[in-house]
């Protein structure tokens, strides 16, 4: 399946995550998953410039994006799944270690019981209507789980910064930066959790470009525990910037932190 300049640089503009603007917390991953299979990347591009028209920083229904997004038979887990839905949402879904810790995050800051977790991510996990989490990729395409650059093949006349990720980035990341702080400012959410982040002094810079006077302080990491942070209050929305992921590597505990035990320290203004 083609994928074309013309939807390739919508979902550019205007794809921003998914959830709602108005959600409680907004966690902001350095990329949008799923840029492994080219298929998987045009249906998304396709779904979203037919179902989301208008040009405006947009975020969308996540089940009903994955609904659209189809396992492609090459893919070993097209046995058990016909579609992205099925894989996270379905009845044999699959549990994401990251949504797992965000949740976990979630509750523990709001001091609530912690739910089954594995249940909460088919049903509630980033509903729109919940307006309790935003998923949002700081950038928006797909990015492979090898970290592999595949877009430089599309050979697209009018999208040469595609020759190589930092051309990329480069090229999106100042009206990205600048709408998702506009974005912050309008609605106010209450934390706003960057995790995987590389440029962090490039992104604490844009944040004090925006917000004057904002200062940031330093959270000290804790091996298995905390990770090393960095937190500003925006008029209210605590910002938090980490370099790391909160997923297990290769389902190692060794390699990871308890983002409960994170979520009721950020509560706690420390």
């Amino acid at each position: 399946m083609l994928i074309t300049e013309q939807k390739l640089n919508h979902w550019l503009d205007n794809f921003y995550g998914y959830g709602s603007w108005q959600a409680q917390f907004w966690f902001i991953g350095y990329e949008e998953p799923g840029g492994d299979v080219p298929e998987e990347v045009a249906d998304k591009f396709n779904y979203f410039f037919d179902a989301h028209q208008k040009n405006s920083p947009t975020l969308c229904d996540i089940r009903e994006v994955y609904e659209h997004v189809r396992i492609t038979p090459e893919n070993p887990k097209a046995e058990l799944f016909s579609n992205r839905f099925d894989y996270r949402f379905g009845e044999k879904a699959i549990e994401s270690t990251i949504w797992k810790n965000l949740a976990a995050f979630v509750h523990s800051y709001n001091q609530k019981p912690e739910p089954d977790l594995f249940a909460y991510q088919k049903k509630h996990f980033a509903q729109p209507g919940a307006k309790r989490e935003a998923l949002i990729p700081l950038y928006p395409l797909p990015g492979s789980h090898t970290h592999s650059w595949h877009y430089n093949w599309l050979n697209l006349a009018g999208c040469d910064f595609l020759k190589s990720q930092d051309r990329y980035e480069e090229y999106v990341y100042s009206q990205r930066i600048q709408t998702i702080l506009s974005k912050i400012k309008e609605h106010k959410p209450e934390v706003v959790l960057l995790y995987g982040m590389k440029n962090i002094n490039g992104l604490k810079k844009s944040v004090q470009d925006f917000f004057e006077h904002v200062q940031f302080t330093i959270g000290k990491g804790i091996k298995l525990q905390i990770p090393q942070h960095h937190r500003a209050d925006l008029n209210g929305t605590t910002l938090i910037i980490t370099t790391q992921i909160p997923a297990l590597h290769h389902n190692r505990v060794e390699t990871g932190f308890d983002w409960k035990q994170f979520g009721a320290l950020i509560k706690a203004g420390r």
